[in-house]
């Protein structure tokens, strides 16, 4: 078995790493792992989508579940889909990833990310399928049935969740990202009153996520000043995460994104214990921001899950990470682009300020430097190896400048951050803590032989 059951499902190179075989076996795992009734299935626009769609419908049925077929659609559908506690739900896409590659995400009952538990439970059935076969099977077989529409219930909740307010008069650019929000998102901001110009919406399963999309913003910020714009939006392949570009061509993340959310809820009453959820790479201005508005914040390790986890657990509203993905968790139980973007619009909107305003109203974002240092050993060693320099680094930054240095979770690398208030000084503190970093990697090869 080469590929491994990790956060939420698994990821890799369509039809070598993720093959169909593994797929099929990988819907009749999900089918007892979760023993569910019913799995509703969507996928991006990739080449590989169906043959994934149909491997793991077969697997399922095989296994006596029924399946719902959702076609083309973005993550957040199935979330929605999951609407029972007997319906779990499967995404096929592996989000901004180039189109070469392919992943299976899995939704528990009523929407929610899986357990421990049951992540753990699934590589241990999935290895005894792929090795062994599939043993004893319910005499049942589960039908397969296409959802007409299935973009239609999605589309009005998210029109609702503006309670009857529009935009007009808002001119944006839209990059869908050749992905799965290239028919929902036009349409539904077109229903919403704004003008809409529309970039990276005719898939052919080969384009999603090229050249377009939220991780290339280069033609999203040309274009939004050469027609003059209010501003941009930008998903990824999935369409569960946006990014912004503001009427000057300036990229506006996912922190300033929920920044502006934070601020707006906090004044309208409808931010839960007046506190937002965010992760360790959130930017130190962020945290500056929100402390002057009087909004607390939560942290949690890098992850979507554990925003979500920290959500639920304290009853909060709003979380989400730098790179776009957003929880309105009174409206949703995952991260949605479509719906974060019309958030985000009709706090614009009603305003009657740009997004830039909004944004230098809400927070300033200090400059941040990111470096990854590659090391042989345990990267977690290093970094306990680190603790002296990082301590003295994050020290002669005092309370303008933060310091996170990690291992990371996946490769052998120490990931370091720097935010100061200063890009030169941040720049300068990242070099000290990278040479710190290698002579601590290079004093433990040498101790260790590797």
């Amino acid at each position: 078995m080469t590929l491994s059951f990790g956060t939420d499902g698994v990821r890799g190179a369509a039809n070598s790493e993720l093959t169909a075989e593994y797929a099929l076996a990988f819907g009749r795992a999900l089918a007892r792992v979760l023993d569910p009734d019913e799995v509703v299935i969507g996928r991006d626009t990739r080449e590989s989508g169906p043959m994934f769609e149909g491997a793991v419908a077969a697997g399922l049925s095989a296994e006596g579940v029924d399946v719902r077929l959702l076609g083309v659609c973005p993550t957040p559908v199935v979330a929605r889909g999951c609407d029972s506690a007997r319906t779990a739900g499967l995404m096929i896409s592996a989000s901004h990833n180039p189109f070469g590659d392919n992943g299976l995400k899995v939704f528990a009952p009523g929407g929610l990310k899986l357990s421990d538990q049951q992540e753990a439970g699934f590589d241990p059935v999935l290895r005894l399928l792929l090795e062994s076969g599939p043993g004893s099977v319910p005499r049942r077989v589960g039908s397969i049935v296409a959802v007409p529409n299935a973009l239609g219930p999605y589309a009005d909740a998210v029109l609702a969740s503006v309670q009857g307010r529009d935009l007009q008069g808002l001119h944006l650019v839209v990059d869908c990202a050749n992905g799965a929000a290239s028919q929902v998102a036009p349409q539904v901001l077109r229903r919403l009153g704004a003008t809409v110009t529309v970039l990276a919406d005719q898939p052919n399963g080969r384009n999603i996520n090229e050249g377009c999309g939220s991780t290339h913003l280069e033609g999203l910020q040309a274009r939004v000043v050469g027609e003059g714009a209010a501003l941009g939006l930008a998903f990824d392949g999935d369409a569960d995460r946006v990014l912004a570009v503001d009427h000057r061509g300036r990229v506006i993340d996912g922190d300033q994104l929920i920044a502006i959310s934070a601020v707006d809820r906090r004044r309208r009453g409808l931010l839960a214990a007046n506190t937002v959820v965010v992760t360790v790479m959130t930017n130190l201005g962020f945290r500056i921001g929100m402390r002057r508005h009087g909004i607390e914040v939560r942290e949690t390790a890098v992850g979507d899950r554990y925003v979500l986890e920290a959500l639920e657990a304290g009853g909060f509203v709003l979380g989400g990470e730098q790179s776009g993905h957003i929880i309105f968790r009174d409206l949703a139980t995952t991260g949605d682009g479509l719906l974060s973007a019309v958030q985000v619009l009709d706090a614009v909107h009603r305003s009657g300020r740009s997004l830039a305003a909004l944004v230098e109203e809400a927070m300033s974002r200090l400059p941040q430097v990111l470096r990854n240092v590659r090391v042989s050993g345990p990267a977690f060693d290093v970094v306990q190896d680190m603790a002296f320099h990082i301590d003295a680094v994050a020290a002669s930054l005092g309370e303008t400048g933060r310091v996170l240095v990690r291992p990371s979770g996946t490769e052998p690398l120490v990931r370091i951050m720097v935010e100061a208030a200063d890009l030169t000084v941040a720049e300068s503190a990242v070099a000290q803590l990278v040479a710190a970093a290698q002579s601590a990697a290079a004093a433990r090869a040498a101790a260790t032989g590797v």
